[in-house]
């Protein structure tokens, strides 16, 4: 079982920077993959990066590769989302995610948190 809980969302200005977090609970975080996605007013839930268990692979979507980092602490139990250059059409709620897989596909997650909020004003 794990329990993710992100922070770090917010307002920022065309151009900006934010970081999200997340922590997660449990003692097999550094067991899971892990995946930000994000979910915009009136569309589908869009993969966004993902990480494996031990940090040494990250996948990027097209529309954010080069802009955003996905990290993680597996000692603090916590993966981060790095973003720069940000564009109003990162507008979303973001969503961490643990799963089994390494894989692009929400359902193959099992485990997600409540979302942050980004808003990225033009």
């Amino acid at each position: 079982q794990v329990q993710l809980v992100e922070s770090g969302g917010g307002l920022v200005q065309t151009g900006g920077s934010l970081r999200l977090s997340c922590a997660a609970s449990g003692r097999t975080f550094n067991s899971y993959v892990m995946g930000w996605f994000r979910q915009a007013p009136g569309k589908e839930r869009e993969f966004v990066a993902a990480i494996n268990s031990s940090g040494g692979r990250t996948y990027y979507a097209d529309s954010v590769k080069g802009r955003f980092t996905i990290s993680r602490d597996n000692a603090k139990n916590t993966v981060s989302l790095q973003m720069d250059s940000l564009k109003p059409e990162d507008t979303a709620v973001y969503y961490c995610a643990a799963g089994r897989i390494y894989t692009v596909y929400a359902n193959r997650y099992g485990y997600w948190g409540q979302g942050t909020q980004v808003t990225v004003s033009s």
